[in-house]
């Protein structure tokens, strides 16, 4: 499964050179994972209400051309892979097609009341089969 989510650069994420800074990337990453996750079949906070939680583990990016002010993305997002214990997201951020930039994020899957590590496919089974069913990289 692909999630296409599309954003509008805003003045305030540019650095003095008019680009998008790096350190705004992470952000589009998370509003796109947080629509995937909702194509998925939950919004984070019901994930969060049923006791699980994804902190971020790691994350990459590798930027290839600047994207500006006011340009209009897509990010696309698929799940590289995903086991009991933790998910991994894979994002592109496209401009008219062109590739931009893109990414990972790792993602642990762990108890809302002792940041534990969890099962994920034995606490909820039928959302660990739809992420599973959803790998596609």
């Amino acid at each position: 499964m692909k999630c296409e989510t599309k954003i509008i650069a805003r003045y305030a994420e540019t650095d003095q050179m008019g680009v998008i800074h790096h350190s705004v990337y992470p952000i589009w990453f998370e509003a796109a994972r947080t629509e995937f996750i909702k194509l998925a079949g939950l919004t984070y906070t019901q994930l969060e209400q049923q006791g699980v939680m994804l902190p971020v583990a790691a994350l990459t990016c590798q930027y290839y051309r600047p994207v500006h002010y006011e340009d209009e993305v897509t990010i696309v997002t698929e799940i590289e892979k995903v086991t009991y214990a933790k998910i991994i997201f894979h994002y592109q951020v496209l401009l008219s097609g062109q590739l931009m930039a893109e990414g990972t994020t790792t993602h642990g899957f762990v108890s809302r009341e002792t940041f534990r590590p969890i099962n994920l496919k034995k606490q909820m089974p039928d959302f660990y089969a739809a992420l599973q069913s959803s790998v596609s990289c």
